[in-house]
């Protein structure tokens, strides 16, 4: 295949083995061919089939989703935003998300819609976490995105009849069928034939999983070598209900069950035994989670909608716990979470330094890389897949300029993402999506979003309108 050179970039992000970490370069060349990096740096005087004037760009590592829900989050959008069971402490887990869900149709527009945001906001690898879809493996193929699928099962399904208490109705054949289901997305992943898709193995929810579910998909993860995440810690709901099963709190429940490690991801990790909300009797949860070296899937933006935060990012980091970004929510704009972290770590810190963007970067590059365990991409070496990024630093709102990285991420955003290579493949030019229809997705996906309004009230336990619970900003539209 032919050599691609980008040339001049103004700024390279570029990775320093001796240092271990990303660092600038000024006036540097980026060289791929047949899907590889094979040169990072100044000087390129190898072969060249085709060139591209980096003049006026910022070339820097594809960004690396840990956590997603793609095929449901994007028909949330105006609905969920102030939106928490008051009973339920302002979770929107338990009484209003099972109800706003989209249909089959609806969720091929809504994947759509999530892997279009995500490649236009710098995305190159993303863990799906969604449940078993017959299109699911077509459409991730589809994207050009590396994606990490990731079928999510359980063996229970949560829900309320009065918006205060949490009920949970079991069936330990339902959780063993949709494990097995989840293994067959598996192994028809890991065999595309874009290579480009991988997998992992996600037991849906500590809560609603049998003990057996969860030590049975651990160990399987462990035998197929691939990663393994869980929700964990995620709210005041499950911790309460964990220690009131166990005794313990949910992390020490995973400790007790041997499953945390690491390959073992927990999504979210908010609620901890030291958390103030919690009041605890025991403070070992994040101690725990740095000695077996269990990482946490960190998504800000759901969270903060609620008043809910961890507490806070820079802490967990200082302990040693390994950690990944991820966007939990609409919209899948991996630049503002990416915002949103270093903003509700700085809040809950109640100080600015708590994390720096270079610290926000690393976690969303080779951070995630690693949870993932790859060490092909999240960085700019040669041998590593040419995922990568072009930012245009003339855009706007990338002025002034004394630090590209921060003027991007507490600024610019996507806006200023021009192009997106996946393994040397374009898929993103001058801020468009190659890929994927994005405008005809987000008109199939509204379309979608009023039939499940429609839909809504025959599964809500009160048969309330939407308009109830989520009333419009101003009167005039009902």
């Amino acid at each position: 295949m032919s050599v691609t050179v980008i040339r001049n970039a103004d700024i390279v992000v570029a990775w320093d083995k001796d240092s271990q970490s990303h660092i600038y370069v000024k006036n540097a060349d980026v060289a791929f061919e047949n899907g590889k990096l094979t040169f990072v740096g100044k000087g390129y005087t190898g072969a060249a089939d085709a060139e591209q004037d980096g003049r006026g760009f910022m070339v820097m590592p594809g960004l690396v989703n840990i956590h997603s829900h793609p095929a449901s989050e994007p028909l949330n959008k105006s609905i969920l935003d102030e939106l928490g069971s008051p009973g339920l402490y302002n979770s929107a887990l338990y009484e209003f998300m099972p109800i706003i869900r989209p249909d089959a149709e609806g969720a091929e527009a809504a994947w759509k819609v999530a892997y279009a945001e995500l490649l236009k906001s710098g995305v190159t690898t993303l863990a799906d976490l969604s449940v078993a879809h017959p299109s699911w493996i077509d459409l991730a193929g589809q994207s050009g995105l590396r994606v990490c699928i990731t079928p999510m099962f359980r063996t229970a399904r949560w829900y309320t009849k009065n918006g205060h208490v949490v009920e949970y109705e079991w069936d330990e054949a339902v959780g063993e069928k949709a494990m097995a289901q989840a293994l067959e997305m598996v192994d028809a992943a890991e065999a595309h034939p874009s290579g480009r898709l991988f997998s992992m193995l996600c037991p849906a929810q500590i809560d609603t999983c049998s003990e057996g579910l969860i030590k049975e998909s651990y160990a399987e993860a462990q035998r197929r070598k691939i990663p393994w995440q869980i929700h964990a810690a995620q709210s005041t709901v499950e911790f309460h209900e964990i220690t009131r099963r166990h005794g313990v709190s949910p992390v020490q429940w995973l400790e007790q069950l041997n499953v945390l490690g690491e390959t073992s991801i927990v999504s979210h990790g908010i609620f901890l035994d030291d958390y103030p909300r919690n009041s605890w009797h025991t403070r070992r949860d994040l101690d725990l989670l740095v000695e077996t070296r269990t990482a946490v899937a960190h998504c800000p933006t759901v969270f903060m909608r609620r008043g809910i935060a961890m507490r806070d990012f820079g802490r967990y980091l200082r302990a040693g716990v390994r950690l990944g970004i991820g966007t939990d929510t609409y919209p899948h704009n991996m630049l503002e979470e990416m915002r949103h972290v270093g903003y509700v770590a700085r809040m809950m810190a109640e100080n600015p330094r708590t994390v720096t963007s270079g610290e926000i970067f690393t976690a969303a590059t080779v951070g995630g890389a690693d949870l993932l365990g790859r060490d092909d991409i999240g960085r700019l070496e040669a041998g590593c897949n040419a995922d990568l990024v072009l930012v245009n630093l003339a855009h706007p709102m990338m002025r002034p300029g004394y630090d590209p990285i921060r003027s991007m991420i507490y600024a610019a955003a996507e806006r200023a993402v021009d192009t997106v290579y996946v393994g040397g493949e374009k898929v993103v030019e001058k801020g468009q999506c190659l890929t994927i229809d994005f405008e005809q997705a987000a008109e199939d996906l509204h379309a979608a979003q009023q039939r499940t309004v429609q839909r809504a009230p025959q599964e809500d336990w009160a048969k309330r309108p939407v308009t109830a619970y989520a009333p419009h900003s101003f009167s005039g539209l009902s």
